[in-house]
């Protein structure tokens, strides 16, 4: 594979890229909470399964850095919520499903853009951690 540099116009998608990935992890984390306390807990009063988001608290400032390591490790980790999405999605009804359908998609968002980020980020000239061109 080649590692030469990106023309400076790609530079506006690598910065999409991060910040679909901020919105995605932050989205995730968002409806993991929302899901297991308020919209559709498998038991009445909230579920301890809100602490399935504390493992998508370990890549989050990574992230939001635009730290290039963090984008090559974090989509591994959000497999497993993509797989828990389609999952409840199909297993459950109502809220549940609508809740499981939709970490599959902020899941297979992130995934992408990470993934988008991590492989052109380190060809471009000189990019800030927030995806803009240094100059």
């Amino acid at each position: 594979m080649s590692r030469r540099a990106l023309p400076a116009a790609s530079a506006p998608r690598v910065a999409l890229c991060h910040w679909l990935a901020i919105a995605s992890l932050v989205g995730l984390i968002a409806l993991g909470l929302a899901w297991e306390l308020w919209l559709a807990p498998l038991r009445d009063g909230g579920s301890l399964l809100a602490l399935k988001v504390l493992p998508l608290l370990l890549p989050l400032f990574g992230i939001l850095r635009g730290r290039r390591y963090t984008y090559q490790w974090a989509p591994m980790l959000a497999l497993a919520y993509f797989v828990e999405g389609v999952m409840r999605g199909y297993a459950e009804a109502g809220a549940g499903a609508a809740c499981g359908w939709t970490q599959a998609l902020l899941s297979a968002t992130f995934i992408a853009a990470a993934a988008y980020y991590a492989r052109d980020a380190h060809r471009l000239p000189a990019v800030a951690g927030d995806g803009r061109l240094r100059t």
